[in-house]
């Protein structure tokens, strides 16, 4: 019999489970808290239960406890992981110190269909999708790694999130369970390269985490050619469904725009952007690309990032240019798994 994982169970899944299984239902909360708020990786570090129902538990299912296949650590403090999954497949998690608290960049699948021409996880294609417990299990990795705690969480890296969309709602609820991790939905950013319909089904949900669009093109021609998801859906319908996720949630949208050399970042589509997103209020996060092997991309100098920001803000649209972390430690998604495979 394949075990299952337990992680990803939420607590009224709990709850029928220690009824079937002949206990009180009492030991629902307890082992929820031991999976997402002390964060164990075997069911012997549940000490408050009994011996017999434990072993029980160990027999059918499992806890999503990925191990550290590689580590790097850059200058700037930022950490990033190759973790190796139950199954042996492997994803990518980054840790990134700021002022403000630790956040984690956690992956939702194993590689990526959405095939992106300037991204390292798309190059081999999808595997499969994260189950939820093995997506907070990268946070509990980190945690118990630096004993340090998580506060915010960017879902942002390898794969699409709406692509994994039941499992990666299923992660949101229990990361922020008050009985578990309690990381508040306003400190959760989930990013999306423009899956209109998953946009609207999570419009629905009205959830308050922020909505980020990998954009990084503002016409179809340009965008197309570096997102073949454009051809499903075109920038005009991408930014219909933005607007109405905007209307029916209250929620600022931020937009990525990765700055590529001469494909993205003349003046001229600085002005282009700003007229496509006049009125949304949103924000603009302009990232300096970190070179991937195998692309034809290289990123804009800096002089030309802050030309396009100035000239965006000259235009009435709120833009800041993302840090560049980890730059010296493979931190463009995909690269390390990559490498990683490679040398085997």
């Amino acid at each position: 019999m394949e075990k299952r994982c337990i992680s990803s169970m939420n607590l009224d899944e709990l709850g029928e489970l220690v009824r079937s299984m002949g206990q009180p239902a009492f030991r629902a909360k307890s082992i929820f808290r031991w999976l997402h708020q002390k964060q164990v990786t075997a069911f012997s570090e549940m000490t408050d239960q009994p011996k017999a129902f434990l072993a029980r538990l160990d027999e059918e299912f499992f806890i999503a406890a990925p191990v550290i296949r590689r580590r790097q650590q850059s200058k700037d403090g930022t950490v990033k992981y190759l973790f190796q999954l139950a199954d042996g497949n492997c994803i990518e998690t980054v840790l990134m110190r700021y002022h403000y608290g630790n956040t984690v960049c956690v992956s939702t699948q194993v590689g990526c269909r959405m095939g992106c021409r300037f991204c390292a996880s798309t190059q081999a294609g999808r595997v499969r999708d994260l189950l939820a417990g093995e997506i907070a299990s990268e946070i509990y990795a980190v945690q118990r790694d630096t004993g340090e705690r998580v506060s915010h969480i960017v879902l942002m890296g390898i794969g699409e999130p709406l692509d994994n969309y039941d499992e990666v709602l299923r992660f949101l609820h229990l990361i922020s369970h008050p009985e578990g991790t309690n990381i508040g939905m306003r400190n959760i950013s989930l990013s999306t390269c423009g899956l209109v319909p998953k946009i609207d089904r999570l419009a629905e949900e009205k959830l308050q985490l922020t909505l980020s669009i990998s954009l990084h093109a503002p016409n179809d021609a340009m965008r197309s050619s570096m997102m073949p998801v454009n051809d499903a859906y075109p920038v005009a319908q991408l930014i219909a469904a933005c607007r109405r996720y905007q209307k029916t949630t209250g929620r600022r949208i931020s937009f990525e725009y990765s700055m590529v050399r001469g494909v993205n970042d003349s003046e001229q589509t600085a002005r282009e952007l700003a007229d496509l997103i006049r009125g949304m209020g949103a924000h603009v996060n302009l990232i300096p690309i970190n070179p991937v092997d195998g692309s034809p991309y290289s990123a804009s100098d800096d002089a030309n990032v802050r030309r396009f920001q100035q000239t965006l803000e000259k235009l009435g649209v709120n833009a800041t240019v993302r840090r560049r972390l980890g730059s010296d430690i493979s931190a463009a998604c995909g690269q390390l798994r990559r490498e990683d495979a490679n040398a085997q």
